[in-house]
């Protein structure tokens, strides 16, 4: 009985830290999407919305559990990544939109191509400003 309260004891440590982490991702991440996309709805193109509401909230859920995890330097290692990676999307949106207003090309293959250039403006500025 005491070697199978011993496992019982093993699988909840394990699992009790597990599902708390994400049962908190859960509700910060609820709550924070749930603020941005207050934010999106102000503005008239109901598009802006979708934007404002996911990618914020798992990016600060995620950091504040990295914080929990790992420390404060290594979060802010991961969020300057973040920055790089989104400003490797402005670009990427803006090549898109350009290509796409500019000529008649398939959404699917400009958007496909366009994904080199996502990759390389991240890891261009990854390798200039934060190795």
């Amino acid at each position: 009985a005491c070697e199978i309260g011993n496992h019982l004891f093993q699988f909840f440590a394990r699992e009790v830290p597990l599902a708390l982490e994400i049962l908190y991702r859960f509700l910060v991440g609820g709550a924070i999407v749930s603020a941005f996309s207050l934010l999106g709805g102000l503005f008239r193109q109901r598009s802006f919305a979708g934007l404002f509401s996911a990618a914020p909230s798992v990016a600060l859920a995620t950091l504040s559990l990295t914080i929990l995890h790992e420390g404060a330097h290594y979060a802010s290692v991961e969020s300057r990544s973040m920055v790089a990676g989104a400003v490797g999307f402005f670009v990427y949106a803006c090549a898109v939109t350009l290509i796409l207003a500019r000529y008649s090309t398939k959404t699917l293959v400009t958007t496909s191509a366009c994904l080199a250039l996502w990759l390389a403006t991240s890891l261009g500025l990854w390798y200039v400003f934060l190795r």
